[in-house]
């Protein structure tokens, strides 16, 4: 059996500000921006070079889900973003205007910094140590 992880939705406020922030501003690639009608859109977002697993930028409709924007999981790093070098991907980052919420620092497994994307999400870019 084959298995693999297609999307994580991530709850946003808006389709195109979302689009534009993921592509202009963390270089991620616009995978999909499909019309379902009524408002709604399937827009898949992906990392440079990603294989398979993109980020599904999900509208919050109701009250329950806007409340959530920002905050899925709980105030914690909940995505990882994985490169192969640290600090060419966080030169470039820093100058788009990504917001870092620490300083670089190395760990037993590699390097890592928090960031935190335009909604309040916590990531972790992070290259692992070969």
């Amino acid at each position: 059996m084959t298995q693999h992880l297609a999307n994580i939705a991530l709850l946003v406020g808006d389709y195109d500000e979302a689009i534009a922030w993921y592509t202009q501003v963390l270089g991620f690639t616009l995978v999909q921006d499909a019309d379902l009608g009524d408002g709604k859109r399937w827009v898949r977002v992906a990392p440079p070079g990603a294989t398979g697993t993109a980020l599904l930028l999900a509208r919050a409709d109701t009250e329950a889900q806007r409340t959530r924007i920002g905050d899925q999981v709980g105030g914690r790093v909940g995505f990882f973003l994985h490169t192969n070098d640290f600090a060419r991907d966080h030169a470039a980052m820093s100058e788009r205007g990504v917001r870092f919420a620490e300083e670089p620092r190395h760990e037993a497994y590699g390097t890592v910094a928090v960031f935190v994307d335009l909604y309040g999400n916590r990531w972790d870019l992070v290259e692992l140590n070969t």
